[in-house]
């Protein structure tokens, strides 16, 4: 939890807005939060006593301790993805391994990851925000589209719609330019 509240004061605009992970300002991340963090995470991983919390903190540990998007240590996160599906196996886990394996090995092999969880997470606008980016960075934008604004459609949450709008609103002007 504090490698996550680490990032906190980055997550939102000044109205409120939504900023994903790889657009946030990582210079006002806590970062002596983020050493405590990591110092934690370091001293609860033992072989043979890691639980799905030690993973997920993990996870968040190698997201905050790269310094710029481009210097996130990807493969590391598939690969404790891969750990936290075997020991706590769901369809949600399986999605974010979906978006992980996307950044390692490409959008189509994180899409064909998603097609193994498309009964399980039918018609839920999480399945379909993933899908429509990993669309988009596979360059499918009218794909993309669609499956965001599903996605737009399916959440009850203000502030995902709007970030979900303002991502249709950009894609479509980045299709309809010359």
């Amino acid at each position: 939890m504090l490698l996550t509240d680490a990032r906190r004061d980055a997550r939102t605009g000044p109205h409120g807005e939504l900023i994903p992970l790889a657009r946030q300002d990582r210079g006002r991340w806590d970062r002596a939060a983020i050493a405590e963090g990591v110092r934690l995470v370091e001293a609860t991983l033992r072989p043979g006593s890691v639980g799905p919390y030690q993973v997920q903190a993990a996870i968040a540990a190698l997201h905050d301790e790269a310094s710029h998007v481009d210097e996130t240590d990807w493969p590391q996160i598939q690969a404790l993805y891969g750990v936290l599906e075997r020991i706590a196996p769901g369809p949600i886990v399986t999605l974010n391994r979906a978006v992980a394996l996307a950044m390692v090995d490409g959008p189509h092999a994180g899409l064909a990851l998603l097609a193994t969880v498309e009964d399980k997470l039918s018609g839920h606008y999480r399945l379909a925000a993933v899908r429509g980016h990993l669309l988009e960075m596979a360059g499918d934008r009218g794909g993309a589209l669609t499956q965001l604004r599903a996605a737009a459609d399916g959440t009850r949450s203000r502030a995902e719609q709007a970030f979900l709008l303002t991502e249709i609103a950009r894609l479509a002007s980045v299709r309809s330019a010359p």
